[in-house]
């Protein structure tokens, strides 16, 4: 299926107006640079298509289950979706970049040891997507959309920040300064901690911080309402940013998020997790969005990446929380699946299917919590759905960029992941 659907909710939400609009080529960004933050020293010199195999395998422990399908699917997503300057290329939908695709070729990078490739990416977000205003860098965060504008020249389309892009960026520069020592890359990590706390979080119900996806003149829609979206929810990460960064209270949002998760999957029938919802900061409830909402209260293509988030955080961090909510906020799915052998692509609160076709991220992001609660499942989903879809280093559509993603960071164990990337040095 045409991936672009899955892309609307975010250009939506984003879209509302809030008085920032990108008017300068992403690529005059280059020289320009605020005093406080220093772009790392990448030393990019050697071509994208470089045979590093050999690197990738020794990355993954030999045990690791599809260990060379893993390696060939990078070494082609890398050469397929990522220029030799390090833009990350949605060719879905004109050509665009986001900040979203950068940083997740900078986890994935840094999880099979690719340190050109991360540097890259980096290098090109640095470049091309920190966010400016009249000609000056308003912070260290990146503009979530990058592409062709309505007059022909290339740059920031929508100077908006998106928080689970900027999230798994600084995830990705904390893991790469400990697997390659490079402090530089945690000294940028901190400067954004600081910048994404700032911009991107919010006093909620009962006086504490909830993450918001997003600046909160975009998210804050009146003074007793925030809008919400589960899938940017990375605990695990919050657990991360706590060890670098004691001035802020990471943990605390660790807590909402999990209210967050728990408490909206209440608007469900079925207890599965939605896209968007809203919440009430003075009574604490949550409700659904109304249909004329250019986000919408519903399990879809944002949803999926609940159960991969939450995954990590109980294969990381042994949560039991993550444990409890992927067995409990699964369970309509489990009855799907072992009735049907499939499961649809949308779904609404109510429990009924909204389309007919099925979506490999889903199950990819399934088979990620699934591994851990219902391995029986996982291992029906694996074969009989994700493994199929596989062809050549690519699944499904060879334009498909969130499906190669998706795919790839649900099908890699965690815990492959050296546990001293993990630690607070």
């Amino acid at each position: 299926m045409n991936l672009r659907m899955r892309h609307l909710p975010k250009i939506a939400a984003i879209a509302i107006p809030i008085g920032l609009c990108a008017c300068f080529s992403g690529y005059s960004l280059v020289k320009q640079q605020t005093p406080d933050v220093k772009i790392p020293n990448t030393s990019v010199q050697l071509p994208l298509n470089k045979d590093n195999t050999a690197t990738f395998l020794a990355a993954l422990p030999p045990t690791t289950p599809n260990r060379e399908l893993l390696v060939q699917s990078w070494d082609s997503y890398r050469q397929r979706f990522i220029q030799n300057d390090g833009r990350v290329i949605d060719y879905e939908a004109s050509d665009r970049s986001t900040s979203e695709g950068q940083a997740y070729a900078m986890l994935r990078a840094v999880i099979i040891d690719d340190a050109d490739t991360f540097a890259r990416t980096l290098d090109w977000g640095e470049k091309n997507l920190r966010r400016q205003e009249n000609g000056k860098y308003l912070d260290s965060l990146w503009a979530w959309k990058w592409g062709k504008r309505s007059d022909g020249t290339w740059g920031a389309i929508d100077n908006n920040f998106a928080s689970d892009g900027d999230i798994d960026a600084v995830t990705a520069l904390i893991f790469a300064s400990r697997r390659w020592n490079r402090p530089e890359y945690l000294e940028l990590a901190r400067t954004k901690l600081k910048d994404l706390w700032d911009g991107s979080t919010a006093i909620g119900f009962g006086g504490k911080r909830y993450l918001l996806p997003g600046p909160s003149a975009a998210f804050i829609p009146n003074a007793s309402t925030l809008h919400l979206n589960p899938s940017y929810l990375a605990t695990y990460a919050f657990r991360i940013f706590a060890q670098v960064d004691r001035e802020r209270d990471w943990l605390g949002l660790v807590e909402t998020s999990y209210q967050v998760l728990e408490k909206s999957t209440q608007l469900s029938k079925v207890g599965l997790p939605s896209d968007w919802v809203a919440l009430d900061i003075k009574t604490g409830q949550y409700q659904i969005l109304p249909a004329s909402s250019p986000i919408q209260s519903l399990y879809s293509f944002d949803a999926y990446r609940v159960w991969w988030r939450v995954a990590l955080d109980a294969t990381w961090f042994n949560s039991p929380q993550a444990k409890r909510y992927l067995q409990t906020s699964t369970k309509h799915l489990q009855k799907m699946w072992r009735e049907q052998k499939r499961l649809p692509a949308s779904i609404d609160l109510q429990g009924k299917q909204l389309v007919n076709y099925e979506a490999t991220s889903q199950y990819a992001m399934l088979y990620a919590a699934w591994r851990l609660t219902e391995p029986k499942l996982g291992k029906e989903i694996l074969e009989q759905k994700l493994l199929p879809q596989y062809k050549q280093g690519i699944w499904g559509d060879h334009s498909a960029y969130y499906t190669q993603n998706l795919a790839w960071l649900g099908l890699i164990n965690p815990g492959v992941l050296p546990k001293q990337l993990l630690q607070a040095n």
